[in-house]
């Protein structure tokens, strides 16, 4: 369990970084070219590490569910490195950090038990996703003032880019746990670049400004050691690590507000209250679960 725990908490922290480097990059450079060149920065980190130091030794069925996690992960920054062009950071990092609570409910459906108490939570924290996404209009980013249809477009995105993330979470920690951590996060680089880099070079929209690169190769840099993270405590218990690892909202909130000068409606901050509060709830919850099942498995 304390795999777990850690991995889901290092997961977190780095992509709040990811987050909020995203964010600037994509405000600047644009969604597709952010996504492009974190994918690519990825990739070259990567490949070197699963062809030389982790070889794999499985057959090319394992990496089925790899390679869907990436394509639903590239398809999730997309729609949310967007948002974050049109919205706060808060809301939509609170709204994609859902994430967790979605793979929790696929695992569900997929067979596995949900944690005693855990239902009622899912609920206050689907309240609370409501509440910070319905309740935007006149949030002040950076100076600027957005409007209620900029933020109901960007909590849009956010909530599709979340459903995305918590089935690529689900299908990253259902792989072989045979197959090495590099593999399972290298499939998603690869898509990236073949159908994101590639189309926008030849189209001749892949170069970005030089004062974007910074935050691209952090965003590159950081989103590897969060999945890196994840993988390795999800293969303890995917529940706590998907949990824990949507806390990176709270963490990139209270920095955009430092950083970026963001300001909120309270019903949003009431919402993201909720929503930080019932992950949170829910990671307890199911730490606990895990630990009476070691418990009655050892006695």
């Amino acid at each position: 369990m304390v795999i777990a725990i850690v991995g889901g908490l290092a997961a977190a922290s780095s992509f709040a970084v990811s987050t909020l480097v995203a964010a600037r990059a994509s405000r600047i450079a644009g969604a597709s070219p952010t996504v492009a060149g974190a994918m690519l920065v990825g990739l070259v980190i990567l490949l070197p590490i699963a062809l030389f130091i982790t070889p794999l030794t499985g057959t090319a069925s394992d990496l089925l569910l790899p390679t869907l996690a990436g394509a639903a992960n590239v398809g999730g920054l997309l729609l949310a490195y967007t948002a974050f062009r049109i919205g706060t950071v808060g809301v939509v990092s609170t709204v994609a950090s859902t994430e967790g609570s979605i793979a929790a409910v696929i695992s569900v459906l997929a067979g596995q038990r949900l944690a005693p108490g855990a239902g009622p939570i899912l609920a206050i924290i689907a309240v609370g996703v409501v509440l910070a996404a319905t309740g935007g209009g006149n949030e002040i980013e950076e100076g600027v003032r957005i409007d209620r249809r900029s933020s109901l477009q960007a909590a849009g995105l956010a909530a599709i880019s979340a459903t995305l993330f918590g089935f690529a979470l689900f299908w990253i920690g259902s792989a072989d746990s045979d197959v090495p951590s590099a593999w399972i996060i290298l499939p998603g680089r690869l898509l990236g670049v073949l159908f994101v880099g590639i189309p926008l070079a030849i189209a001749g929209r892949a170069r970005v400004p030089r004062r974007a690169i910074p935050f691209i190769v952090t965003c590159g840099i950081v989103e590897v050691t969060g999945f890196t993270a994840f993988t390795i405590g999800a293969r303890e218990n995917i529940a706590v690590a998907s949990v824990l690892s949507s806390m990176f909202a709270p963490i990139a909130a209270v920095a955009a507000f430092v950083l970026f000068g963001e300001r909120l409606a309270r019903r949003q901050v009431g919402g993201i209250a909720l929503v930080v509060g019932g992950i949170a709830l829910l990671g307890v919850v199911g730490a606990a679960t895990a630990a009476t099942a070691a418990t009655a498995f050892a006695g």
